[in-house]
């Protein structure tokens, strides 16, 4: 599997117009176990991502997939930056398959 925790700074004020997008995105995306979109507690302006994958390649082909470029295209806009992401590989836990040991 592949996970993925970002976090995004939105303009001030457009933090919750970002994650209804990004939310709005999120289905039919092949490959995808889950997809969260959380509000930083303690920044009004930061949201988090946390994604798992069932591999890095339906991850990384999502990208082209023509609602997620449209999310991408509608949400620019309302992005000040990115912070740290953080590149994980999932084993369990409640709605993620348990990994197979290698």
């Amino acid at each position: 599997m592949f996970g993925l925790i970002s976090n995004i700074t939105a303009v001030p004020g457009r933090r919750d117009d970002l994650m209804a997008i990004l939310i709005e995105s999120v289905s039919n995306m092949p490959g995808c176990l889950s997809y969260v979109v959380a509000k930083d507690l303690t920044n009004e302006d930061t949201v988090w991502v946390t994604e798992v994958w069932d591999n890095k390649a339906s991850h990384d082909a999502s990208l082209s997939l023509p609602s997620v470029r449209k999310a991408i295209a509608a949400g620019k806009p309302m992005i000040k930056g990115f912070g740290n992401q953080v590149i994980t590989t999932p084993v369990g836990g409640y709605g993620v398959p348990v990994a197979q040991a290698r």
